[in-house]
């Protein structure tokens, strides 16, 4: 992003980033975070501490999108039960697990 932005560009970019890390369909999503931002964006003049730290969000939830699409890419047991990796495991190197020793894992009692 460029150091000349201007507070609508900004704006615009903390939307769209917003939107594209969301995990809910647009129809449920909270309609008053958009409605705080427009305020604060509208309130505030532009000072080289606001700009700063709308780039900064923005840089963080950027990094926070591609940081979860990387982990969903690479490791795709990090969201799965502990049954569900032991499964995953066993089937990587071509064994399958009984069904009684699923709920017997150590921790589970």
């Amino acid at each position: 992003m460029s150091a000349a932005a201007t507070p609508q560009t900004l704006y615009r970019h903390l939307l769209r980033e917003l939107r594209k890390s969301s995990i809910s369909p647009r129809t449920e999503r909270n309609p008053l975070i958009a409605s705080q931002l427009r305020t604060l964006f509208a309130a505030r003049p532009a000072s080289a501490v606001a700009h700063r730290d709308a780039q900064n969000v923005i840089a963080f939830l950027k990094a926070q999108r591609l940081h979860k699409e990387l982990l969903d890419r690479y490791n795709p047991l990090h969201d799965q039960t502990q049954d569900e990796r032991v499964r995953a495991t066993a089937r990587r190197v071509g064994l399958e697990v009984p069904l009684e020793t699923l709920g017997q894992l150590p921790g589970k009692e």
